[in-house]
C-alpha cells in the first residue's frame, strides 16, 4: 500500500513517462503505430502457414461455427506479446534511465510501470482492431469486452510484478536478460496459443479413456496437467479464447487463478524491488 500511495502521488510523472515511451516507441518510423499490428500479423501468418498448411492442423471451432486459425492465434498471441514486450522493456528500464535514478529521487517503480502501461496502449489498439474483424466475421464480442478489459488489468498487474523483480535483478546480474529471452520462448510453447488446451490434454498427455487400452506410453498425466495449469498464462489464454472466440464465460479456474497469481506476483515483485533498491544508484 505504501508503493501504491507513492505512485499515486507521482501520477503526473508517471503520465509523462508513459507519454515519453509512447512517443519514442516508433519514433522516425514511416509506418508508425501500424507496426503495432504488422508484427503480430506477420507472426500469425507464419504460424498459420506452418501449422495449417505444412502440418495440416485443423482450425478450432468457435461460436456460430467460426473456424479461423489466424483469428484464434491472434487472440492468444497478442496478450503474450504484451507479456514479452512488457518484461523485456521493464528489464532495461532502470539501466536506460541510470542518470535519472542517480540524480533525482522519485519512486523507481514508476519507470517499470510506465514501460508496461505503454505496451498496454498497444494491446488495446490491437484488440480493438481484432474485435472489429471478429464482428465482421459474425462473432458478437461486444458484450464480453468489459470482462476482456478486466483480464487485461489483471495481466498488467502480473507483468508489472515480474518486471519489478527482473528489472532490479538485471542491474545486479546483467545475464538475467539473456536467460529471460530463452525462457520466454519456452513459455510461448507452454501456453495454449498455437494449439488448443484440449489438444494438449488429449494428445500430448494422452489422457486415457476408461475401458480402452492405450496404444502407446501414457505419461503421469494428472501431475503434468496440474503443472501445466499452474502457468497463469494458460488461464489467461483460455479465458481470452473463451470470451472472444467461443463467446462464452470462461471456466472459473481459468479466471480465478490468473487473477490470484497476478496479485501474488505483484506482491513478490514489490518485495524484491524494495529489498534491492537501496544500492541501485551505486550499482548503476
Amino acid at each position: 500500500m505504501t508503493v501504491v500511495a507513492e505512485v499515486a502521488r507521482s501520477r503526473e510523472l508517471l503520465g509523462n513517462l508513459v507519454q515519453r515511451e509512447l512517443r519514442g516507441k516508433y519514433k522516425r518510423s514511416t509506418l508508425g503505430w501500424a507496426w503495432s499490428m504488422i508484427n503480430p500479423l506477420a507472426l500469425a501468418l507464419m504460424y498459420t502457414f506452418v501449422f495449417s498448411f505444412v502440418f495440416r492442423a485443423g482450425s478450432p471451432v468457435g461460436a456460430h461455427g467460426l473456424k479461423s486459425f489466424p483469428l484464434y492465434l491472434l487472440i492468444g498471441l497478442l496478450p503474450f506479446n504484451f507479456l514479452a514486450n512488457g518484461i523485456n522493456g521493464s528489464m532495461g528500464a532502470l539501466v536506460a534511465n541510470a542518470n535519472l535514478v542517480k540524480k533525482v529521487y522519485f519512486p523507481r517503480e514508476i519507470l517499470i510501470i510506465a514501460q508496461v502501461l505503454s505496451w498496454d496502449v498497444s494491446l488495446l489498439i490491437e484488440y480493438g482492431v481484432l474485435s472489429v474483424v471478429l464482428l465482421v466475421m459474425g462473432n458478437l464480442v461486444i458484450p464480453f469486452l468489459p470482462l476482456v478489459l478486466l483480464l487485461i488489468v489483471a495481466e498488467t498487474l502480473f507483468v508489472i510484478g515480474i518486471g519489478l523483480a527482473l528489472s532490479v535483478l538485471n542491474v545486479y546480474f546483467r545475464d538475467v536478460q539473456h536467460f529471460v529471452a530463452i525462457f520466454l520462448q519456452l513459455w510461448l510453447y507452454a501456453t495454449p496459443i498455437i494449439y488448443t488446451y484440449s489438444f494438449f490434454r488429449d494428445h500430448v498427455l494422452a489422457v486415457p479413456v476408461p475401458g480402452k487400452v492405450p496404444t502407446h506410453h501414457v505419461w503421469n498425466h494428472e501431475w503434468l496437467l496440474w503443472l501445466y495449469k499452474v502457468n497463469p498464462m494458460v488461464g489467461f489464454s483460455n479465458s481470452y479464447h473463451a470470451l472472444m472466440y467461443n463467446l462464452r464465460f470462461p471456466v472459473w479456474t481459468d479466471l480465478v487463478w490468473p487473477v490470484v497469481a497476478s496479485f501474488l506476483t505483484l506482491a513478490v515483485g514489490v518485495r524484491v524491488f524494495r529489498k534491492l533498491e537501496p544500492r541501485l544508484a551505486e550499482e548503476l
